[in-house]
C-alpha cells in the first residue's frame, strides 16, 4: 500500500536535490513575475509552497518570516516582491492565492501547459 504518497506531485525521475531546486526556482520566478507558464504537473507541485510562504509572511513576525522565506526563495528581488506587494494583498485569506488556467497542449510531448497566476 502506498499510504501518504502524493503520486501526482512527485517527479520520480529526479532525485531529492533536483526536485528541491526545481521547486525553489519555480517559486522564485513566480514571485518575481507574479505569473508563470509551465506544465500542469509542475504548477500543482508548487502551489502548496506558494500558499505556505504567503501565510508565513502574513502571520509570523518580520524576522522569522524573512528567515523562513530566505530558505526557499533564491533572489532578494523576489522576496522583496513577496513582502511588499504580494502578501499584503492577501492579508485576510488563508489559502486560494493562485489560479491555474489551461492554455494548450505542448507540441513535442503533448504535456498540458497552464498559466499559474495570482488571483
Amino acid at each position: 500500500m502506498r499510504h501518504r504518497c502524493k503520486k501526482n506531485l512527485k517527479f520520480n525521475g529526479k532525485d531529492f536535490q533536483q526536485r528541491k531546486a526545481l521547486e525553489r526556482s519555480l517559486v522564485t520566478n513566480f514571485f518575481l513575475h507574479k505569473a508563470i507558464k509551465t506544465t500542469e504537473k509542475r504548477a500543482k507541485f508548487i502551489v502548496p509552497m506558494i500558499d505556505k510562504l504567503i501565510n508565513v509572511v502574513n502571520t509570523k513576525d518580520q524576522m522569522n518570516a524573512i528567515r523562513q522565506v530566505k530558505t526557499i526563495v533564491f533572489t532578494k528581488e523576489s522576496s522583496l516582491e513577496l513582502f511588499k506587494n504580494i502578501a499584503p494583498k492577501f492579508k485576510g485569506r488563508t489559502s486560494g492565492f493562485t489560479r491555474i488556467t489551461p492554455i494548450k497542449y505542448r507540441d513535442g510531448d503533448n504535456a498540458k501547459v497552464v498559466l499559474l497566476e495570482l488571483v
